[in-house]
C-alpha cells in the first residue's frame, strides 16, 4: 500500500473504533435497546480480511458482534446506526437492530443470534455461487466458541467434501462470553481442529492488521482459485466485555491491560507514525474528523429517522398460504 491507502486503513479502523464507543454511549443514553455486542479490540480481523476481498461482490456473514463487518461490506454507516436505534432509515428498516444488521445489496448476509447458525448458511451461500459458477467467495466470521457447536463439524465436512468457495474466519478472542477457550475445548488452536477434514488452515495474529492481510490475501486466492474452502484463525482479544451487561470478573486486570499493550488500533498508528506516514498531529486531525462524521452526520441521521409506522407491523411478514 502507498501512503494514501495506509492512512485510508488507519481511518478506517479509528472510524470502527470510535462508532462501537459511540453505540456504547448511545446504549447508556437508552437510545439503543436490546443487546449490544461491541468489536474494540478486534478491528484488524474484520477490516484485515475484507480489505484484501471484494466488499460488495463476495459474500459475508457473522455472528451478532457484526456492525463494523457489515461497515466493512459497504454497508452505509448511517443505516447501520440507524438501525441500531430502530429507525425506519436502518439496513433492517429497524427490525433487526444490533444482532441482525442485514444488507444484501453489498452481500452482507447478516448478523445471527444463533451461535453456529452461519457455519451452514455459509455453505450454503459458497454452494450457490459454486453452481453459478461465478468468481465470487463466501466469508463467515465466527468466534471460537461457535467451534463447538455440531453446525461447525457438519459443515467443514461438507465444504470440504464439495469443495465449496468458502473462507471460514475464526476471530479467536480466548473467551465464549465468559467461559475461557482452555475450559470449553480440548484443542484450543482452532486451526487444527479442522484437521479431521482435510481442510487449508492456517494461525495468525489478529492483532496486526497487515499480518491480518497478508495471511487473508493467500487465504482469499486459494479459496477463489477454485480449491476448496479455507480455515483462517486470527489470535485476538476483545477489549469490553462480551456484551454491555458483562462485568468482565472473569478476566484479571493484568491480562487486560497486556492484551491492550497490543491494541490493533494503536499497533498500526504507531507503525506509521515510525514511517513517518503521519504525525501524532496528523492522527489528532484524522480523529477530529472521524468524531464529527459519526457525531454530525451518523448520529444526526439516527436520531432524526422516523419510527417504524404502527401500520406496517406485518409488512415484512411472511404467511404461506395468505395475502397480506
Amino acid at each position: 500500500m502507498d501512503a494514501a491507502e495506509q492512512k485510508q486503513l488507519l481511518r478506517e479502523m479509528l472510524f470502527a473504533r470510535r462508532f462501537e464507543e459511540r453505540c456504547a454511549e448511545a446504549y447508556h443514553e437508552r437510545k439503543i435497546g436490546g443487546f449490544l455486542h461491541l468489536y474494540p479490540g478486534q478491528e484488524a480481523c474484520a477490516l484485515g480480511v475484507m480489505k484484501v476481498a471484494r466488499p460488495g461482490h463476495d459474500y459475508a456473514i457473522t455472528g451478532y458482534r457484526d456492525h463494523v463487518h457489515a461497515i466493512a461490506c459497504g454497508a452505509p454507516a448511517r443505516e447501520v446506526m440507524a438501525e441500531l436505534f430502530g429507525k425506519e432509515t436502518g439496513s433492517s428498516r429497524g427490525r433487526g437492530g444490533s444482532m441482525h444488521i442485514f444488507d444484501p445489496t453489498v452481500h452482507f448476509m447478516g448478523g445471527y443470534a444463533l451461535v453456529g447458525g452461519p457455519f451452514p448458511l455459509a455453505a450454503g451461500l459458497a454452494k450457490g455461487i459454486q453452481m453459478q459458477g461465478t468468481d465470487q467467495i463466501a466469508i463467515c466470521f465466527l468466534g471460537e466458541g461457535a467451534n463447538n457447536q455440531g453446525t461447525f463439524h457438519e459443515t467443514m465436512n461438507m465444504a470440504q467434501l464439495w469443495k465449496l468457495p468458502v473462507l471460514f474466519v475464526c476471530e479467536n478472542n480466548g473467551y465464549g462470553i465468559g467461559t475461557a477457550d482452555y475450559r470449553a475445548a480440548a484443542v484450543t488452536e482452532q486451526y487444527k481442529r479442522v484437521c479431521a477434514y482435510n481442510m487449508a488452515a492456517s494461525k495468525h495474529d489478529g492483532q496486526d492488521i497487515e499480518t491480518v492481510m497478508e495471511a487473508a490475501r493467500t487465504a482469499v486466492d486459494f479459496v477463489r482459485s477454485g480449491q476448496g474452502p479455507y480455515f483462517l484463525e486470527l489470535q485476538t482479544y476483545r477489549l469490553r466485555g462480551h456484551s454491555m451487561s458483562d462485568s468482565g470478573a472473569y478476566r484479571t486486570k493484568e491480562e487486560v491491560e497486556t492484551w491492550a499493550q497490543r491494541d490493533p488500533l494503536l499497533l498500526y498508528k504507531n507503525k506509521l507514525i515510525e514511517r513517518k506516514v503521519i504525525s501524532e498531529e496528523d492522527y489528532r486531525d484524522m480523529e477530529k474528523s472521524v468524531l464529527d462524521e459519526i457525531e454530525n452526520d451518523i448520529i444526526k441521521f439516527a436520531e432524526e429517522s422516523p419510527e417504524p409506522r404502527v401500520e406496517d407491523l406485518e409488512k415484512y411478514v411472511l404467511v404461506e398460504g395468505e395475502s397480506q
